[in-house]
């Protein structure tokens, strides 16, 4: 329930309980006061006023019946007579201004009072001679073309003081009583809207002054605890914003520190060979091109290594767009066995599609960043191939919802123990043989991931290594 429904609703509640509460107490009161001080103490008169308005009324319900020749018959004057002595009251008969009959004697001034009091309709006592009455009046229409009236008069004791007593004792204990249920509201709001408000204006500062530590507690209702929910998963959103800036920044200074350290080694060389043709070590034309040659190779190294560099650091960045296209596995995997056919025979490595799939299968990937994973992993196969007869396999195999793609060697293999680490950066399984930015397996993963797909190895020591690749089918 929203807060202002609420604190409407809540007052609401409290007015009304405080009207019955009163009213309970006030019956309560009168019974205690009359008990406390008998009869006498006047409360006789609300019971007494109550009965004799009845009667009256009863009786000109009857008159007006009987209608005001039945009022003139002598056997009925009687008995209105007896009846209303019974009452403490008075009956009096007019026609015009004239008094046909009375069973108490009034001056003519006090029924001229009576009949211009009683034509009040919102009048239902009237002060004569210093005392107050209760009356009633039932007109007639006669056929002489006068006006008959029946008046009926009880006089009422009218104890003031029992009234102050009571109308003071009712709107005290009202006061008292709307005070107290006001006060609770208060603390209630207090407690589940001020209190949450100051906690989750500390959290605020907190989070100002850079302190993403202290969870944000869902305390209050309604709007307040959707307002804790939110900064707390604001919190959650700048602590994570936070994290990936720092381990962007970490990643920044492993990337810089480890690619300074593999570049320092080529860049050395380079500076080595060409030195030594400068100096004139290289003194033949053989000599000289093999000094060429070996800089112009570890030149193509360094620029390998910061193209991966660069590549890396995009896609750890999430900069590096993808353009996904449907396309058929079985096509695609025949392209790259084409395009990296004569590499593979002139490193006397032979490279075969193995297709096990039973119907064609579609994959939704971007071609030229998926190459980039073949091309990679199919280097690293070459490179730990077996020598005498290498051989590379891609064999295409499927589930029910994903694509399966493994690309395998007859290498020597890698320990069980170095298996979970070879797509972390810079990661060497035999760094004696460092002859990349060791960065392959590491952006053949990002690329994945951006995919949607999974990654793995198998590998067995001397039976050689496959890298397993999940794309889900489309």
């Amino acid at each position: 329930m929203h807060l202002t429904k609420r604190f409407f609703t809540m007052n609401t509640l409290a007015v009304l309980f405080s009207i019955g509460l009163t009213i309970l107490a006030v019956i309560i009161f009168v019974a205690t006061y009359t008990k406390v001080l008998g009869r006498e103490a006047g409360i006789e008169q609300f019971q007494r006023a109550f009965e004799v308005r009845a009667a009256i009324s009863e009786i000109k319900k009857e008159a007006l019946t009987l209608g005001f020749e039945g009022l003139l018959d002598k056997t009925y004057q009687q008995d209105l007579t007896d009846r209303v002595k019974v009452l403490n009251a008075s009956a009096i008969l007019i026609v015009g201004r004239e008094v046909m009959f009375a069973t108490q004697h009034f001056n003519k001034i006090d029924i001229e009072k009576s009949l211009m009091l009683s034509s009040e309709s919102n009048r239902n006592e009237i002060e004569l001679d210093g005392r107050t009455y209760l009356f009633n009046r039932a007109d007639f229409k006669l056929s002489s073309g006068d006006s008959g009236i029946l008046l009926l008069l009880a006089p009422i004791k009218v104890n003031t003081k029992v009234y102050w007593m009571l109308g003071i004792f009712t709107i005290s204990f009202f006061t008292v009583v709307f005070l107290l249920m006001n006060a609770w509201i208060s603390y209630k709001f207090s407690r589940s809207i001020i209190i949450p408000i100051s906690r989750l204006k500390d959290a605020a500062v907190k989070i100002r002054e850079g302190d993403l530590s202290g969870e944000i507690s869902e305390d209050g209702e309604g709007e307040i605890r959707e307002l804790g929910i939110t900064l707390e998963l604001m919190r959650i959103k700048l602590k994570e914003s936070v994290y990936l800036q720092q381990k962007y920044d970490d990643n920044r200074k492993f990337l810089v520190s480890s690619i300074s350290h593999d570049l320092k080694t080529p860049v050395t060389s380079i500076k080595g060979y060409i030195e030594g043709i400068i100096d004139g070590v290289a003194k033949t034309p053989e000599k000289m091109e093999e000094y060429l040659e070996t800089a112009r190779s570890k030149a193509i190294l360094v620029n390998a290594m910061i193209d991966d560099l660069l590549l890396y650091s995009k896609l750890d960045l999430n900069q590096l767009p993808y353009h996904f296209e449907k396309s058929d596995l079985t096509s695609y995997f025949e392209d790259c066995v084409a395009d990296h056919k004569y590499e593979c025979e002139k490193a006397n490595v032979a490279i075969a599609l193995i297709n096990e799939l039973k119907e064609p299968v579609k994959v939704l990937i971007d071609g030229e960043r998926l190459k980039r994973v073949v091309q990679n992993i199919i280097d690293n196969a070459m490179t730990y191939a077996g020598k005498a007869n290498g051989k590379i396999d891609i064999i295409l195999r499927e589930t029910r919802t994903s694509a399966i793609i493994e690309i395998k060697d007859n290498g020597n293999g890698i320990p069980e123990d170095k298996l979970p680490f070879i797509f972390e950066r810079f990661y060497q399984v035999d760094p004696s043989r460092k002859n990349g930015s060791g960065l392959g397996l590491a952006i053949a993963k990002q690329i994945i991931e951006g995919h949607d797909g999974k990654i793995w190895a198998k590998s067995a020591v001397g039976e050689g290594t496959g890298i397993m690749i999940s794309l889900k089918k489309f």
